[in-house]
């Protein structure tokens, strides 16, 4: 495997992750990050408007 790079080479693994804390919730920030791109994908669906079809006369 000469000349490749694997994907966990460039962002090490092997660390333990960051964490958020607000009073009593405590959350990683890859869990966080996750959450935030599901709330942005599900707002984007309401908002987009579904393609209409063309009414044939």
């Amino acid at each position: 495997m000469t000349g490749t790079t694997p994907l966990g080479a460039i962002f090490d693994l092997n660390v333990p992750a960051h964490y958020l804390s607000w009073h009593f919730i405590q959350i990683s920030v890859p869990n966080f990050v996750v959450i935030v791109l599901m709330i942005v994908v599900f707002v984007a669906a309401l908002l987009i408007p579904f393609p209409k079809r063309e009414r044939e006369p």
